[in-house]
């Protein structure tokens, strides 16, 4: 008898703990629904797990693979898999003009320098922004630097995209126009946020509490118990409470 296909994401027990402190205890996930949401406090071990599900940390013990892919051991096939959009754009770019930015994941996959330009013509054209080609990154906007990477991630036509509170800091208009942007994309997101309206719509979705799933399961109950969760919380006096 054959086996059942793996699914896109599959985490086996996945523990993170850093100078003996845990982060991430024994994560389990195994999911191929198209869009995910992922919510917690802050200090819940939100940040680690989107590092970890992309290849950027390597959990002490456990497995993590995207699309059959193990990200932490090959990080070339990693990026054909799966892209991350972090908090603030600014810790993810690193050259000075779009083109150079949206090039370098393309020639990281091997790419020759022509074809990276053609993939960068392309997703350029696809959100109407080919006059940023040589546009100085330093003179946009914290949304439009949030757009570059998004489209940086996009040229590389990961099977999964992994949005790291992607609207923190933007205004409501940005944050209107990003939502829209990436409700139309035909790629799996796995969206973390501490904001509930935020996935509300998703298919699934994760609460994450000091390292540990505490629920998963569809939606509307899970963003129900963790809303009132964080309401019990809130009328309590808990601003003594030190996020890790």
């Amino acid at each position: 008898m054959s086996q059942p296909p793996a699914p896109l994401i599959d985490l086996q027990n996945v523990t993170y703990a850093p100078e003996g402190k845990a982060v991430l205890s024994g994560i389990t996930l195994r999911a191929d629904e198209r869009r995910i949401g992922v919510v917690g406090r802050n200090g819940s071990g939100k940040t680690t797990l989107a590092r970890i599900m992309a290849g950027l940390i390597a959990p002490d013990s456990g497995k993590v693979r995207i699309d059959g892919t193990d990200v932490a051991k090959d990080r070339k096939a990693a990026l054909r898999r799966v892209g991350i959009l972090f908090q603030n754009p600014d810790h993810q770019i690193i050259f000075p003009t779009v083109e150079e930015e949206i090039a370098f994941g393309l020639t990281q996959m091997g790419q020759p320098a022509e074809e990276a330009a053609e993939g960068v013509a392309r997703v350029l054209a696809r959100f109407e922004k080919e006059h940023w080609a040589r546009a100085a990154i330093h003179q946009l906007s914290q949304g439009q630097r949030q757009l570059v990477c998004l489209m940086s991630v996009l040229a590389m036509a990961p099977t999964l995209i992994i949005l790291d509170e992607p609207f923190a800091g933007l205004d409501i208009p940005t944050t209107r126009q990003l939502e829209r942007v990436l409700a139309g994309l035909d790629v799996t997101l796995v969206l973390i946020t501490h904001a509930p309206e935020a996935v509300q719509g998703y298919d699934r979705v994760l609460w994450i509490d000091e390292g540990k799933i505490l629920r998963d399961g569809a939606a509307q109950p899970v963003l129900a118990a963790f809303t009132q969760r964080m309401a019990q919380i809130g009328d309590g006096d808990d601003l003594s409470h030190l996020a890790g």
